[in-house]
């Protein structure tokens, strides 16, 4: 059961605009600030960062929301709530409802701030019915297929059969997914750290700086330079 909101100490905020014009201009980003800035101030709460997404017209999907990737990863290893100014702003994006149904970070809007997760569980319902629907075509397709004669799958000619340098392949990719999670989890940090390192400053000190500015990791505990030395692997891989 999730705690109410009054009870939550950190927040992080998640603007959005529509072009670069918009973005320069800060055209509706006010007005985002403003709601976000009085929902946290009457729910006695932090907001600890804010990141904003300037679109573009580009493809919709997650390469194209580097900042909602960044502060979705920033919320989760911070215990923090996202908090947007309108349900909207989540809701009309099938790419940031998928991120946030899949990373469990909870979220508030502030104008409407009964929704909750519960709201991403129907929409993904939905969506879930779409995919069966769809499957079962496919399915329907295939049987037909096979029911005329055609060949399909392993039956075809010259199609593969599993190897192990095919399984050595399926390993290698689940460890490199598994590297990906991890990178896009410290993606909001990576620019500061590499900041941190160019200006010379020790493993030490540089967990010492993110441990001072709020920041956890992955597993909620204090950074140490073991863990800082693996980032900065990953930033300059």
């Amino acid at each position: 059961m999730l705690q109410p909101w009054t009870m939550v100490c950190k927040m992080i905020a998640y603007y959005r605009v529509s072009t670069e014009r918009q973005g320069r201009s800060g055209l509706g980003l006010e007005g985002q600030e403003a709601a976000v800035a009085e929902h946290v101030a009457g729910a006695g709460c932090e907001l600890i960062a804010a990141y904003t997404e300037v679109e573009t017209g580009k493809k919709h999907d997650l390469v194209n929301r580097p900042e909602l990737r960044n502060a979705v990863s920033h919320a989760k290893r911070s215990k923090a709530v996202l908090v947007v100014a309108k349900l909207d702003r989540l809701l009309r994006s099938t790419v940031v409802r998928a991120v946030l149904k899949t990373s469990g970070v909870r979220f508030i809007a502030c104008d409407n701030p009964h929704a909750n997760e519960l709201t991403i569980d129907i929409l993904a319902a939905v969506a879930e019915d779409e995919v069966r629907r769809i499957s079962e075509r496919t399915k329907a397709a295939l049987a037909a297929a096979k029911a005329r004669g055609t060949a399909l799958g392993g039956s075809r000619p010259g199609h593969p059969k599993p190897t192990r340098e095919m399984a050595l392949k399926g390993a290698s990719a689940s460890a490199k997914a598994r590297s990906r999670a991890a990178f896009d989890s410290y993606a909001d940090l990576l620019p500061n750290v590499r900041d941190l390192r160019d200006r010379g400053l020790s493993l030490r000190k540089i967990a010492a700086e993110l441990n001072a500015a709020g920041h956890a990791t992955r597993s909620g505990r204090p950074w140490n330079p073991v863990q800082t030395s693996r980032v900065l692997t990953m930033a300059t891989s």
